[in-house]
């Protein structure tokens, strides 16, 4: 488990704020792996051997494995147990449920007597309320992640909705903040969201924001730094094809890492400018 505290020690001892996607696809990692018992793994492996120092935490996202079945899962549980210690462990899984159920997802993914998966994070959808989000936030220890603003193209369609003259993913940010701290809870906000980051300081002022969609996906580290960063840093910036799809020949993790560490050093910048580090 890592606090809030060993995640901003992290991130000024490595000078990053990188959290590295393991978007899996079996069609996109290089062919030759296909060739091991579990090439998901193998590709995970190599790719957490090649940035480990350059990155504060790795997001594996839970449909990448799922779609597979039981060895999916296995190559997942394979994933959880060899993530570093030092870095923050984040399942992009999105659940929400009633009560009972979402204490079923916790204990899925944070139990690992039960399962063999420890994660320290999990991304929860809000929609359904304070109960089933409260089930997560009962493992001592863990944090919530809980979607506010998405770079989705239908972001549109609920999360900027009136109510009581404000929006939607306003009042969702104003509420949680009453069911725990920034010591257990984050939120997501879509780095092409920039715009928005300002306003969303105003209501969580010192939790940290999972930023996904810098780079193809069009969003600016620069501007996501600018409107976003504190004085601990706050922000968890990821990147998935990028990094993990660098390449698709042999030499797949050694890519990978030259471009973990492009964005690391623009981290860096980003960090000294601010007076984090």
């Amino acid at each position: 488990m890592l606090t809030r505290q060993q995640l901003i020690e992290q991130i000024k001892q490595k000078r990053s704020f990188l959290c590295v996607g393991l978007d899996t696809d079996i069609d996109k990692i290089p062919a030759f792996l296909k060739d091991y018992p579990d090439p998901i793994f193998e590709f995970n492996k190599r790719i957490i051997d090649a940035t480990r120092d350059l990155c504060i935490a790795y997001k594996p996202n839970a449909a990448f494995y799922e779609r597979h079945g039981i060895p999916g899962l296995q190559s997942l549980i394979r994933t959880s147990e060899y993530l570093p210690k030092d870095c923050l462990s984040i399942i992009d899984a999105k659940r929400g449920d009633i009560g009972n159920t979402s204490g079923m997802y916790a204990k899925a993914f944070f139990d690992k007597e039960a399962t063999g998966m420890d994660f320290d994070a999990i991304t929860v959808a809000p929609y359904m309320g304070h109960d089933s989000v409260t089930p997560f936030l009962a493992f001592e220890g863990k944090w919530v992640i809980l979607l506010a603003l998405t770079s989705s193209a239908g972001s549109k369609d609920f999360q900027y909705l009136d109510v009581n003259g404000g929006t939607l993913y306003e009042t969702v940010i104003q509420k949680a903040n009453t069911w725990a701290g920034a010591d257990r809870l984050m939120y997501v906000v879509g780095a092409t969201k920039s715009n928005e980051f300002t306003n969303i300081r105003k209501y969580a002022p010192d939790n940290f924001l999972l930023v996904p969609g810098i780079g193809a996906q069009g969003g600016s580290l620069e501007d996501v730094c600018k409107y976003g960063m504190t004085k601990d840093c706050g922000l968890i910036v990821n990147s998935s094809r990028a990094i993990i799809y660098a390449s698709s020949g042999e030499g797949f993790a050694e890519a990978a890492r030259a471009e973990a560490l492009k964005v690391q050093q623009q981290m860096e910048a980003e960090l000294e400018k601010a007076g984090v580090i």
